[in-house]
């Protein structure tokens, strides 16, 4: 035990001693780094009862289609930070990215189905999303499950409109032979994460804004490979240099394309990391 440690500190460490190994590490050094906070910042009774009562108001908003933590854990860029220490591997795999609070079952689809059945398919732009899934060496990967979700061109989830049926602007998808998906929908749009609660009103006390950069969501699973839930962000947004959530990465952004029949097209292939893939391998 470290000999700087204020008395305080040692006996609560000392205490530590449960039968699980990695709780008790994990443990500690969540205590040390809150008592170093509390050393650094001193923090006055009434701002910590302040923070005590953030969290709680954090989890009274929690609901089966909201988890306030997550949009937490987003917006202070914690969620990235863990998705890069968990998500390490190959050159060319394909990068993972936060999953975020609104995602939720979708309805499985046909190849080629449409995942918009609201107004705004007539309202929206109309875009075709295709691509395969493939291992890192290229190799396509069939009976892939691709499942995806999206806000509509207002900026909303079916979770948070009560205009929009659920499932709408979701979609569960099985690569074919080659490892090909495809679906039709309209193109998102950029939107603010929801600042009616905790997270919203941290934003606003620390002066950034709400916005994420239009986007797909996916969560692609394959017997044998490592789960991967990441983003496409469409080129040309302009909060892909600023998300809200920390999120975007170069690889994942694509330009669509114009084609003939006046649709926009965008295409995206997914590289899947084997499970037992080791660095250096």
């Amino acid at each position: 035990m470290e000999d700087d440690v204020t008395p305080l500190l040692r006996q609560v460490l000392s205490q530590i001693d449960g039968p699980d190994p990695r709780v008790n590490e994990v443990v500690s050094a969540l205590v040390k780094h809150l008592h170093a906070f509390v050393e650094e910042v001193r923090p006055t009774e009434r701002e910590w009862i302040a923070g005590l009562d953030f969290l709680i108001e954090t989890g009274q908003m929690c609901t089966p289609h909201r988890n306030e933590f997550i949009l937490l854990s987003d917006m202070l860029g914690l969620t990235s930070a863990v998705d890069d220490v968990n998500n390490e591997g190959p050159e060319g795999m394909t990068p993972s990215s936060v999953e975020g609070p609104f995602h939720s079952p979708a309805p499985v689809r046909e190849p080629g189905a449409w995942i918009s059945e609201g107004p705004e398919r007539e309202r929206g732009t109309p875009t075709v999303v295709q691509g395969r899934v493939l291992d890192c060496d290229g190799t396509p990967l069939p009976g892939a499950s691709v499942d995806v979700w999206q806000a509509n061109d207002t900026g909303l989830y079916d979770t948070q409109d009560d205009s929009q049926d659920l499932g709408n602007l979701r979609g569960l998808f099985t690569t074919d032979a080659d490892g090909r998906y495809w679906f039709r929908t309209i193109r998102p749009s950029s939107y603010p994460v929801p600042t009616d609660g905790t997270a919203g009103r941290l934003l606003g006390a620390i002066g950034r804004h709400p916005m994420r950069p239009a986007h797909f969501h996916y969560r692609v699973t394959a017997a044998g490979y490592r789960p991967l839930t990441t983003h496409v962000f469409l080129a040309g947004d302009p909060y892909l240099g600023s998300d809200a959530a920390y999120a975007v990465k170069d690889a994942l952004v694509r330009e669509p394309v114009r084609r003939t029949d006046g649709c926009e097209e965008i295409t995206f292939d997914i590289k899947l990391v084997p499970l037992d893939w080791k660095e250096g391998q």
